[in-house]
C-alpha cells in the first residue's frame, strides 16, 4: 500500500514539473514575454478585492484562494508562435488533459483543456492556448499560452478573465462557455 501511495505522488509529481518543463524554454526568449503570479501575489489581489460585495468579484477571491500559479506566455514573433504551437500540440499528446472547450471566432481560435479531478466542477489544471489575435498596433497575429494550476472551480473561471482585463477574444470565450 504505501509504494502505491509513493507511486501515485511520483506520478503526480512528474505530470506538473513535465508542464513545466515543456514551456521553460520560452523564460528567456526574447521572442514570448512571459508572466508568472504565484499564489501570495493572488493572495494579495484577492484581498484587495474582498470588500467588494459583487458576485463576481467574490468569485473572484473565491477562485483566486485556491490557485497556486499562473503562467502566462504571450508571442507576436511568427517563429516563436509556430513553435509553441509545436511545443503545445507535444504537450497535450503527452499530458491527460482533456478538451473542455475549443472558440473559433473571426480574430482568433482559443482551446481550452483541463485536467480534470473526481468532481465534475472542479479541475487541477487549466490549460488555454490562443492562436491569431490581431493586435491592433501593427497586425501582427498574437499567440498566448497560459497555464493555471490549484484547486480550479470551472463555475468561476469567467470572474478571472474579466478580473485580469484579457484580450476580447478571450472574454467572449468565456461568456460562450457559460
Amino acid at each position: 500500500m504505501k509504494k502505491l501511495v509513493l507511486s501515485i505522488i511520483a506520478l503526480t509529481f512528474a505530470t506538473s514539473t513535465f508542464a513545466q518543463k515543456a514551456f521553460d524554454k520560452y523564460i528567456d526568449s526574447d521572442n514570448v514575454g512571459t508572466l508568472t503570479i504565484n499564489k501570495s501575489m493572488l493572495g494579495i489581489v484577492a484581498s484587495m478585492s474582498a470588500n467588494e460585495k459583487s458576485k463576481e468579484a467574490r468569485d473572484f477571491v473565491d477562485l483566486a484562494e485556491n490557485i497556486n500559479e499562473i503562467k502566462i506566455y504571450i508571442s507576436e514573433n511568427r517563429a516563436a508562435s509556430t513553435d509553441m504551437k509545436q511545443t503545445v500540440k507535444s504537450y497535450l499528446k503527452k499530458s491527460s488533459m482533456e478538451e473542455l472547450m475549443r472558440v473559433r471566432d473571426v480574430d482568433a481560435q482559443v482551446d481550452f483543456y483541463v485536467k480534470s479531478t473526481n468532481n465534475d466542477n472542479v479541475v487541477s489544471q487549466l490549460f488555454m492556448f490562443v492562436t491569431g489575435i490581431d493586435s491592433k498596433s501593427d497586425k501582427t497575429p498574437e499567440t498566448v499560452l497560459v497555464t493555471m494550476n490549484g484547486k480550479i472551480e470551472l463555475d468561476k473561471i469567467g470572474a478571472l478573465v474579466n478580473k485580469m482585463q484579457l484580450h476580447p477574444s478571450l472574454k467572449k470565450a468565456s461568456e460562450k462557455g457559460k
